[in-house]
């Protein structure tokens, strides 16, 4: 049976990439992608979104830990992953977005200074 793990996402930085030197260099941030806008029982318009964490490896992340800052929007390619352990007798997992592409969707910071 074949398999597929792929996932596209638009969406914003909640935090400036953090970047880590372990066994390899990589980095992670928070990425917020908006789901939709629904009514509540009264009316009132609730904006959903779904918080993510992503990590970016290599020289991807070398570029994310230079472009890329809080509140900028991005395109992501890249696959899920699923991590377990146990932390002081409590079991945990976590769901993870692997970058394997982005693509800056924020315009680039415009400089202060004014061509003569």
């Amino acid at each position: 049976m074949p398999n597929l793990n792929k996932v596209f996402l638009i969406g914003n930085l909640t935090n400036d990439p953090i970047k880590t030197e372990a066994d390899t260099t990589y980095t992670r941030f928070g990425l917020a992608v908006n789901q939709g806008v629904s009514k509540d029982d009264k009316d009132d318009k609730k904006e959903h979104v779904c918080f993510l964490e992503v990590v970016a490896f290599s020289r991807l992340a070398e570029v994310c830990q230079k472009y890329l800052k809080k509140g900028k929007s991005i395109f992501l390619e890249g696959r899920l992953h699923h991590r377990k352990w146990e932390q002081q007798g409590q079991k945990r997992n976590k769901l993870t977005v692997v970058a394997q592409n982005i693509q800056f969707l924020s315009p680039p910071k415009q400089s202060d200074e004014n061509p003569s």
